[in-house]
């Protein structure tokens, strides 16, 4: 059995209105801290109620659209004008994404581009972030419980990571109320988001046992659950189980690996300025078909084969479903959700060799259980236009 290691958030705190907890959990720990918000959800004034009844002071910063480079520097900027000493973010993956880079770069002065990913020169943080509180509104990204922070740089038309162990959250707090007035567009992107976080760790180069555990869980309850929260938002169940799919996608991509999927999201959003949910939601049955036909020609004995007709099995509840019963399964839910092509989004064919070269160096791409070649991949994008 391969060696491996497991890291998450510090604290976990999930359940049906344990946003009511955030004023114990802050108590006494902060004098002044950053609120990094969206800008539509309910749970804003509530948690402006709860700090206030604590007495603590606090500063806004709202987040409009995607996190860049900028937006990091500009919460930065607010952090230390104030002197926070503390971070909360309220909101998506990308509000999220946004207070975790603050928190870290507050204490890790310097350009930012010292510290990103494949544009930037990758160096380790030196010291520990601001401590922070995950608190998402969507069900979707897993952010709450990783060690990075997707950050776009439109200068470069691409996401990358600002990572580090030292970032995991020092508290995620995870209400599935919070998830109640979602509209179905964003209730379906994020959480074929969800089910792509277990789908592509759980075919990793890099799974485990724990992580294994972790996906067969979620999968399961995604499978028997987006749908009907798709129909109706208030199915405080099947909403449930949402927030506990995106919880363990998080988890899972934070001590496995990701996949094409990803690959091709971190480019795709970065030169179309689109939502990541859409993008994932779009290619993972592409992806899942490719990678399944890769494998069957390629590597016929390949253990990814066997956990594709794992997923199968689970998703479709029918022991005897094959592996390309799974791909049609997923097929089907994206379809009945009805996730737009990436043309809808401004992508036409001039974008994809761009798209296909950017996938190609992109970490996440590397965990994929086989590689494909640069025609495997064209033929993704030319199927999701």
């Amino acid at each position: 059995m391969s060696a491996f290691e497991f890291a998450t958030a510090n604290r976990i705190i999930f359940g049906a209105g344990k946003l009511s907890e955030l004023g114990s959990q802050v108590k006494g720990r902060a004098k002044r801290l950053l609120l990094v918000r969206g800008n539509s959800s309910d749970a804003i004034p509530r948690v402006r109620e709860i700090l206030s009844a604590q007495g603590i002071l606090f500063d806004e910063f709202a987040l409009h659209g995607e996190p860049t480079v900028a937006t990091a520097s500009e919460g930065v900027d607010l952090a230390l004008q104030h002197g926070a000493d503390m971070v909360i973010a309220l909101g998506g993956g990308s509000v999220l994404d946004a207070g975790k880079a603050i928190s870290a770069l507050t204490t890790n002065r310097g350009d930012v581009f010292d510290y990103l990913e494949v544009i930037g020169k990758g160096q380790p943080l030196v010291n520990a972030p601001l401590p922070f509180i995950a608190i998402p509104t969507t069900a979707g990204t897993g952010t709450e419980v990783t060690r990075n922070a997707v950050l776009g740089s439109p200068a470069h038309g691409v996401k990358v990571s600002l990572r580090s162990p030292m970032m995991l959250p020092s508290l995620a707090l995870v209400d599935p109320e919070l998830t109640y007035s979602l509209p179905p567009a964003i209730t379906a992107s994020s959480g074929l988001d969800a089910l792509t976080q277990l789908i592509e760790p759980f075919v990793s180069v890099k799974s485990n046992p724990l992580t294994d555990a972790i996906c067969r869980e979620g999968i399961r309850r995604a499978a028997k659950s987006l749908r009907r929260v798709y129909h109706n938002s208030v199915d405080g169940a099947a909403r449930e189980d949402m927030s506990l799919a995106s919880l363990f996608g998080g988890m899972a991509l934070a001590n496995a690996a990701l996949g094409a999927v990803h690959g091709f999201a971190g480019p795709l959003g970065g030169m179309l300025n689109v939502p990541h949910g859409a993008i994932c939601a779009k290619l993972l049955p592409l992806v899942m078909e490719s990678n399944l036909k890769a494998l069957e020609s390629r590597h016929a004995g390949h253990v990814a084969i066997g956990r594709f007709t794992e997923i199968a099995r689970m998703v479709t509840e029918n022991d005897s479903a094959s592996a390309w019963d799974g791909v049609q399964w997923v097929s089907d839910l994206v379809r009945e959700l009805n996730i737009p092509p990436l043309s809808a989004h401004g992508m036409t064919d001039a974008d994809i060799p761009e798209a296909v070269q950017k996938t190609l160096n992109a970490s996440s791409y590397k965990g994929n259980p086989i590689p494909l070649s640069e025609g495997e991949l064209r033929e993704i994008l030319e199927k999701a236009l």
